[in-house]
């Protein structure tokens, strides 16, 4: 495996529409903190896209991203074919080793499996020709679902990415995740978290915390992948929780990741 970061590691640093830094983390000093963290991967999704960023910034960003060995994965919303084409294409263009889908419609409803699987058979030729590995994010599709999605198109360049947290939501255990996609897995973003009951006993309340202070047996998780002889990429990523100030809250962030990494450094010493 090769650890990484995301734009999604430092979300309260990028800013959203309710809360937005002084001064917004920017993809160079993305770059800045994965080199000083020492991960050589970096992961940029839709909350820091590359492609709106103006021609010399990126050509700063890529040729930044070569000098220090860093790799670059992208990650995108949609599903429509003329912008899957446009996405991979411009994946190809910056040397991305991997482009994330979430396989979402414009009204954020996710299509039917049909649909998802004529939409990547439509621009199957660009991404096997291209040579770039196509993960499908697993957070809203049931893992026995996407699974079956993946079989049925069977591409050596198109697999999962497996979250360890989001998919709670559908529900099933992020256990049975790992159980159904590992051996599909490209991409693994890990995500720690703890579950709480509420004070009232009905309900419950999830939180993230750093990587192995919470319930997400990591090694179990690395066991998993480590049987199957799968080297998926490993993001890290967390769910940092709002502090009295957005100043707080970007600083409890940044350490929460550099805890995370070090952690995680024992399982994954690249």
């Amino acid at each position: 495996m090769k650890l990484g970061i995301s734009s999604y590691t430092f979300p309260w640093a990028i800013g959203f529409p309710d809360a937005t830094p002084r001064h917004p983390l920017q993809p160079l000093p993305l770059l800045e903190k994965a080199r000083e963290l020492g991960v050589g991967l970096v992961q940029f999704g839709p909350n820091m896209p590359l492609d709106k960023l103006p021609q010399q910034e990126l050509l700063k960003v890529v040729k930044s991203a070569s000098l220090w060995k860093i790799d670059l994965e992208m990650r995108t919303v949609g599903i429509a074919p003329a912008y899957l084409r446009d996405q991979i294409k411009f994946a190809k263009g910056i040397g991305a080793i991997l482009l994330e889908i979430t396989p979402e419609r414009p009204d954020g409803q996710i299509p039917m499996r049909t649909e998802i699987a004529n939409c990547l058979q439509a621009v199957r030729d660009e991404w096997e020709k291209g040579e770039i590995r196509l993960a499908i994010d697993n957070s809203r599709i049931p893992a026995r679902e996407l699974n079956e999605l993946l079989e049925s198109i069977c591409s050596p360049w198109l697999g999962a990415a497996l979250d360890t947290a989001n998919p709670m939501a559908l529900p099933q255990g992020w256990q049975l995740s790992v159980r159904v996609l590992a051996y599909r897995t490209l991409s693994l973003q890990i995500k720690d978290f703890v579950v709480r009951p509420a004070a009232h006993g009905m309900g419950f309340s999830i939180t993230g915390c750093p990587v192995g202070k919470g319930q997400l047996n990591i090694p179990w998780l690395m066991e998993s992948f480590a049987r199957l002889r799968v080297e998926p990429s490993a993001i890290v990523q967390s769910w940092t929780p709002m502090q009295e100030t957005l100043e707080a809250t970007i600083a409890l962030e940044d350490e929460w990741a550099k805890q995370s990494v070090e952690y995680l450094r024992d399982f994954i010493p690249d």
